[in-house]
């Protein structure tokens, strides 16, 4: 972990478009503005996905203790 607290793996992330699986069998594509160290992740451009449906819900603050799994939708950089 960094000085900050925050996981430096997440750092990479930062203005990725990245899908996030949620609880309760729930999906958001969006690009990662910014989190903090309990993994509570702010979403820009934000689509919520329902089997075919797309639904654009914007921005959002999603809550760490809510996600499954994150994997990013574009290549992410090795730095």
């Amino acid at each position: 972990m960094s000085r900050s607290g925050q996981p430096p793996e997440f750092k990479k992330c930062m203005d990725k478009k990245l899908q996030i699986k949620l609880n309760a069998n729930r999906m958001v594509i969006g690009t990662l503005r910014g989190f903090d160290q309990f993994m509570n992740l702010v979403m820009a451009e934000t689509v919520a996905v329902n089997g075919d449906v797309e639904t654009d819900i914007g921005t959002v603050v999603i809550r760490g203790d809510s996600i499954v799994t994150v994997e990013a939708l574009e290549p992410i950089g090795r730095s």
